[in-house]
């Protein structure tokens, strides 16, 4: 175990994954190998999982985000480091709100956590690609946010929303005033992965570099001892979603995704092309958008019940 462990925990480094990250992963990586009494992962598969993931919820009682946790970490394991990823995870259709769905959740919410989620939904980010943005990423001019890394370590392109150009750029002078404040203060740097630390040694101070959504207080980096400002914790915007939504009256198990997954389904229903909703997203394979299809505003599957033409 402990060099499976190892070998999962250069994966998450390999991909600039957060120490909190890193941790939670290896714990629950660690704690499935337990449960079923030591044996390798590539020795099981569906039922082990899903006998895991049971135990959490009715034994352990774990919290539904603490629970998707748990699953989000085996499946970093299966997919990135065993290279066997859950293919039969791929039938499960994602939650996704209506165009009033979204506007209600979005109204239960305020200021940097309404702009988070305000850009989930309409620029299709995934949550931690939102909370890694970089000031330098929001191209005002050409209303557009580069997403670099992104799933895949691959950069792309989607749309800025132009009704959120103004909040964001009153957010920024917020933003801009805490980074001052950090300078004068002799902190002031983010974190940057090693390679590009080594390429721009200012950049960590530089303000394009800083994270689009701060963290509250500075905090000490557990690999390197640095003072830095990282960027907003992912519990935060978690919280906030799941607190909006039940305020909202919505019975949907939603999350801060179902947002991206509405990004999808809406442009779709709006007529866009679905290559070009591959690209906004990121998707490697257009068969992976395709699931927005069978989710799209058309009842099941588009057709009319025979109660409905009596």
């Amino acid at each position: 175990m402990p060099k499976l462990l190892e070998q999962v925990r250069e994966r998450i480094r390999l991909k600039h994954y957060s120490i909190r990250t890193e941790q939670a992963y290896l714990h629950w990586v660690r704690d499935y190998i337990l449960f079923h009494k030591k044996r390798h992962p590539k020795e099981m598969g569906k039922s082990e999982v899903t006998a895991f993931l049971t135990h959490l919820a009715v034994k352990r009682k774990v919290a539904a985000s603490t629970q998707n946790q748990a699953l989000s970490a085996l499946l970093f394991l299966y997919s990135e480091v065993l290279q066997q990823p859950f293919d039969w995870l791929e039938d499960k259709l994602p939650v996704v709100f209506t165009q009033d769905e979204a506007r209600a959740v979005l109204r239960q919410m305020e200021g940097a956590k309404w702009l988070m989620a305000s850009l989930l939904y309409g620029s299709g980010l995934r949550l931690m690609e939102c909370l890694r943005l970089r000031v330098k990423d929001i191209d005002f001019g050409y209303g557009q946010i580069v997403v670099r890394d992104g799933k895949g370590q691959k950069d792309r392109v989607t749309v800025l929303p132009q009704a959120l150009k103004e909040p964001l750029q009153r957010h920024l002078v917020r933003v801009k005033a805490l980074h001052e404040r950090d300078l004068q203060e002799g902190f002031g740097e983010v974190y940057l992965p090693t390679a590009l630390e080594r390429k721009y040694p200012k950049a960590s101070k530089e303000w394009g570099w800083q994270y689009l959504f701060p963290a509250a207080k500075r905090s000490q980096d557990p690999r390197s001892d640095a003072i830095r400002r990282h960027h907003v914790d992912e519990t935060v915007l978690q919280s906030a979603v799941r607190d909006a939504i039940r305020a909202a009256g919505i019975t949907k198990l939603g999350s801060p995704h179902s947002f991206r997954h509405s990004f999808a389904t809406h442009l779709l229903e709006a007529g866009y092309d679905i290559r070009t909703v591959q690209e906004l997203l990121g998707h490697k394979d257009v068969s992976t958008t395709m699931i927005y299809t069978h989710v799209m505003n058309k009842g099941g599957k588009g057709v009319r019940s025979p109660i409905d033409l009596l």
